[in-house]
């Protein structure tokens, strides 16, 4: 019986593989349906979470520590990513009061 309710509340790879696919799925809802740079912004940023739970669930899968130090690379290029667009944001805002990006077609002064 206890071996039973073991095996039934165990996290395999298929639950983190399908929690990967609804995160990237999300995301790239976001990107294609939303027009605010910030939604597209968090967006992205669930592209990549999701992409890094799969590399992690595989790494897991495997034993394998490779897949876990991609992962963290990929989180130092989210955080580098979310930095620098947060200020283009900032940036853009301050000159043209809006954050749609439909109306945002030009870069410059």
């Amino acid at each position: 019986m206890q071996l039973l309710v073991q095996n039934l509340l165990s996290v395999g790879l298929h639950h983190y593989l399908i929690l990967a696919v609804v995160l990237f799925g999300i995301g790239t809802f976001g990107v294609f349906m939303r027009r605010n740079a910030l939604t597209t912004l968090m967006s992205i940023e669930l592209i990549l979470n999701g992409g890094n739970l799969t590399l992690l669930a595989f790494a897991r899968s495997h034993q394998d520590m490779r897949g876990q130090a991609l992962a963290l690379l990929v989180i130092a290029v989210a955080a580098a990513e979310a930095a620098i667009g947060l200020a283009i944001v900032v940036g853009v805002f301050r000159n043209r009061h809006n954050t749609n990006i439909d109306e945002l077609n030009l870069l410059r002064y």
